[in-house]
């Protein structure tokens, strides 16, 4: 009896090494055509928000606090136009949602005071509710909207129409929608922050 376990075991000890084997394997084969199509989706997102410009990462691996002293990376790109002139910066900025991580595509003008507008890289909010974050009317609100700490708070549709600082809340869907602004307060101010101190904003860039 004791010699028939010893053999099962092995058996699961071999099955369980090359069924990991097999995994790393497939992980390792396709994880270029995965970050190669994450960055097509980012590029077609960023042209999307800064129509008719070339992207340029300008600072790598900017460090920025998310809360609760979580740290998250990102890469800022500047977005310069046919004519050479910039357009503005893009960049990923990630944070909790309702039920996932989301992560989005945000555009600033040339001088990072205005906000340009977001496209969302990645989220699974609930259906019908929170992947309302999508939709125009809630994404119009923040074009125009200056580069400052945002509010969320519940109103009318036709209240979304005013471009401020106040961001009115998806019917049904406040808490994604609160993520959305925290995400962007999280990441504007502290950003311009660094394109600032890195001498981004002058004339001559």
């Amino acid at each position: 009896m004791i010699k028939y376990y010893i053999q099962q075991s092995w058996l699961l000890i071999i099955s369980a090494f090359f069924f990991g084997l097999l995994l790393a394997v497939t992980n390792a084969a396709w994880s270029g055509r995965i970050e190669e199509n994450k960055i097509r989706k980012l590029n077609e997102l960023m042209s999307s928000l800064v129509a008719d410009s070339e992207f340029t990462v300008v600072l790598s691996d900017v460090e920025v606090e998310i809360g609760k002293g979580k740290i998250v990376k990102t890469d800022l790109y500047k977005a310069d136009g046919k004519d050479g002139k910039r357009s503005g910066f893009c960049f990923i900025a990630s944070g909790p949602g309702f039920a996932d991580k989301i992560e989005l595509v945000i555009a600033v003008d040339a001088a990072f005071e205005k906000i340009a507008g977001y496209n969302v890289l990645s989220s699974n909010e609930t259906p019908g509710f929170g992947d309302q974050i999508v939709n125009d009317y809630y994404r119009r609100q923040f074009i125009g909207a200056p580069v400052e700490k945002l509010t969320i708070s519940k109103g009318k549709e036709q209240e979304a129409k005013i471009i401020d600082s106040e961001i009115i809340a998806i019917s049904g869907a406040t808490v994604s929608s609160d993520a959305v602004v925290k995400i962007f307060n999280n990441f504007t101010e502290p950003l311009k922050s660094e394109v600032s101190a890195a001498g981004l904003l002058t004339d001559d860039n």
